[in-house]
């Protein structure tokens, strides 16, 4: 959650990344021996004819054949597995100053550098129990599997709501009040157990973009916040049990493994979600500066 920044309204995300009309492939770089490649084959053979009292002559035909096949054009990052494309899609929602491979530009606060953030206890405290309410909404449904798939991310280790409550029962140790749940995160639980109950390829694209960004942009979000206005303290929220990578590498293959049984539509409609996915989470870390 805490890495999200929310997407301009009024940027078309399929007209950059080009999923509905993938861009032609480049052949630099592939082996131009490859099956999938056009190929121009000709074939020489010799035509006899004959006639009375001679001999038979042979004479050379050449006949050329194009194969009729053409590659499938791939999808940026397809060739590494659906992952792949699904962070494909998320990096190019960042801002330049966030991602090398970011294109949108920077309108929000909460998309300036974070070293430019003015943060308040009270404001992260509402981010903090927004995103908990959120986590715990994702665990339930995972825990309830109303289908198959979602039984595949039980206890992958990435799970957060036992963690945030340790923070939200450490900061009322500090004398804190600990606030209620406000829109932003009421709005995106409701959506999200809405959504999980009708559309698992949307759901993953949710599940994949929480998880995977609070272990990237949202660590680094929390250790600059800590240092703002919490003396350096580090928070439960930000550390997991054993190796963060082989947790998200396992995570990683179980998505792909999942995604394996879809259709290139079904696929496409999981990355078409990816916008919403950051909006819904931007109006929660917006509130990190409320």
């Amino acid at each position: 959650m805490a890495s999200f920044v929310p997407i301009s309204q009024s940027q078309s995300l399929f007209s950059n990344t080009h999923f509905k009309n993938p861009p032609p492939l480049s052949l630099s770089g592939l082996n131009l021996g490859s099956e999938f490649l056009p190929t121009k084959t000709s074939f020489r053979f010799r035509a006899f004819r004959s006639f009375p009292g001679k001999p038979m002559e042979g004479k050379a035909v050449v006949v050329s054949a194009t194969t009729a096949e053409k590659a499938r054009k791939k999808y940026p990052g397809e060739a590494k597995g659906f992952v792949e494309e699904m962070r494909f899609v998320a990096m190019r929602l960042h801002t330049k100053e966030q991602a090398k491979e970011g294109e949108k530009e920077t309108k929000e606060p909460e998309e300036r550098p974070v070293a430019k953030w003015e943060p308040s206890v009270e404001g992260y405290l509402r981010f903090l129990v927004d995103s908990k309410l959120v986590y715990d909404t994702l665990e339930g449904i995972i825990e309830k599997a109303a289908f198959d798939s979602y039984a595949e991310f039980k206890n992958t280790g990435l799970e957060r709501s036992e963690s945030l409550a340790k923070d939200l029962e450490w900061f009322k140790e500090q004398g804190y009040a600990i606030p209620e749940p406000s829109a932003p995160g009421v709005n995106y639980a409701k959506y999200l157990k809405e959504l999980s109950e009708k559309d698992p390829q949307a759901f993953i694209c949710h599940f994949y973009n929480i998880y995977f960004a609070h272990s990237a942009g949202g660590r680094m979000i929390g250790k600059k916040v800590a240092e703002k206005i919490l003396n350096g303290k580090g928070l439960e929220f930000y550390k997991w049990d054993g190796d963060l990578s082989q947790l998200l590498q396992n995570v990683r293959e179980k998505l792909n493994k999942v995604a394996e049984t879809w259709t290139r539509e079904e696929k496409n409609h999981c990355l078409e979600e990816t916008e919403k996915s950051f909006k819904y989470s931007g109006d929660i870390l917006r509130l990190i500066l409320s």
